[in-house]
């Protein structure tokens, strides 16, 4: 959560609501039957990081450690996560949602991102050896979702905002090792 700080401060500030309310919403049934009753937000949030993390680390990793060591097999499992999320590019050019070249920028920045963060997963799962965490992880992360650097940029509290981007991302370095033993 400590790499999410910019983009919690960021959500923060521009919530409407303060923490107290979205706790209330949080607690109220209702609003779980909401969820669980939409399919996108099951799909997000629980299917896809079981589903996911179980064919990566479950499946595809242990096939390629023996053949290529550790190392090596993160990195081509990293890359076959990113590029299984290509089906993005796919869907925003079929529905016209934006510049053909925006669209592939965005895909380029979204294919190194999902790389990196399949890392970080396929590490704490060899670090911790349990499934739960980087289910977790995943879930959290579809939740908050892609970084909206062009948001921060624009927002009334952009330095803050960049500050916790910048703070989170060395906490999230320094406590990696730490938070994982």
């Amino acid at each position: 959560m400590v790499l999410f700080l910019g983009p919690l401060i960021q959500l923060s500030v521009d919530c409407p609501w303060d923490w107290v309310d979205g706790l209330k919403v949080m607690s109220d049934p209702h609003f779980w039957v909401l969820c669980l009753s939409d399919m996108r937000w099951l799909c997000n949030h629980v299917t896809a990081p079981l589903t996911e993390e179980l064919v990566f680390w479950a499946c595809i990793l242990p096939v390629l450690i023996p053949c290529t060591g550790l190392g090596p097999a993160m990195f081509t499992c990293s890359l076959f996560f990113s590029v299984a999320h290509f089906h993005h590019v796919i869907e925003q050019l079929r529905f016209c949602q934006g510049s053909v070249t925006s669209i592939f920028l965005s895909a380029a920045f979204q294919f190194s991102y999902t790389a990196v963060f399949r890392g970080y997963t396929e590490f704490i799962f060899i670090r911790t050896g349990h499934p739960i965490g980087p289910v977790l992880c995943h879930s959290f992360c579809n939740y908050i979702g892609f970084p909206a650097i062009c948001a921060a940029l624009e927002n009334p509290q952009c330095l803050s905002v960049v500050i916790f981007c910048v703070l989170g991302m060395v906490l999230f370095l320094l406590l990696l090792h730490p938070m994982t033993d």
